[in-house]
């Protein structure tokens, strides 16, 4: 797994769109919450962004680009079991998506004076729940992705469903009450409500009023990861599409 996982580093650093989408879009959006005044809201949004942009839409085109080039069905046949190479191809994705949340939320603290998290175990919880679930549905939805160009257009609906419902680019109660409703059920919604619960906590609430108000999100999104799972075993794709 280390050296598939040191591979992909290489393979990632030369695609310049990936680049592009891993280091310097964060960076973009980051800005955003620069100019707008440093509000911890606001940060929260831009660890959402990362999710998508930087986890989701990265680990569909490599997946993608390692089916079509055979390189998944050659690994299939060594000593590497299936979460193995999913796990490695998707290691530094991952490593890059973390590492760049973390820098977010110290640089965010540091520089506009925000407020420790009031409950770092849910933050955290809220952070790697969110990576396990959108690395799982970047592994299904690149069985519906012909080729890496493709990738752009069938991760739209994934990427602009989860940013509406979490209310990332229109407040989500200026949707009609049965379209907000059923867009809280997505998995991004869920993982920004924990890292919200973790960092600003519930005003007037101690540790267990926070914990219990996580009981839904976490709940939520750990039965988004068994979906996620069960359908990445079932679907995902590990021969080329012809």
């Amino acid at each position: 797994m280390t050296g598939l996982a040191r591979s992909e580093i290489l393979l990632l650093a030369r695609n310049r769109i990936a680049v592009f989408n891993a280091a310097l879009l964060p960076v973009m959006v980051f800005g955003l919450f620069v100019n707008g005044g440093g509000d911890a809201t606001l940060l929260i949004g831009v660890l959402g962004f990362v999710l998508l942009g930087v986890l989701y839409y990265t680990l569909v085109s490599t997946y993608v680009a390692r089916r079509e080039d055979l390189v998944l069905k050659r690994l299939r046949v060594g000593v590497l079991s299936d979460v193995e190479i999913l796990a490695g191809t998707a290691g530094p994705a991952v490593a890059v998506a973390l590492g760049q949340m973390v820098l977010f939320v110290a640089g965010g603290a540091i520089a506009f004076g925000l407020p420790v998290p009031a409950n770092a175990p849910v933050l955290l919880a809220g952070i790697l729940g969110g990576t396990v679930v959108f690395a799982l549905i970047a592994a299904l939805s690149s069985a519906f992705t012909r080729t890496v160009e493709l990738a752009q257009v069938t991760t739209l609906p994934v990427l602009l469903v989860c940013l509406v419902g979490a209310g990332l680019t229109v407040p989500v109660d200026a949707l009609p009450p049965a379209v907000a409703g059923t867009l809280r059920w997505l998995p991004l919604t869920p993982t920004l409500d924990l890292v919200r619960l973790g960092w600003l906590g519930r005003p007037g609430e101690g540790v267990l009023g926070v914990l219990r108000a996580a009981a839904g999100p976490a709940g939520l999104l750990a039965a988004w990861t068994v979906l996620g799972w069960v359908a990445v075993r079932r679907w995902f794709r590990w021969s080329p599409r012809r």
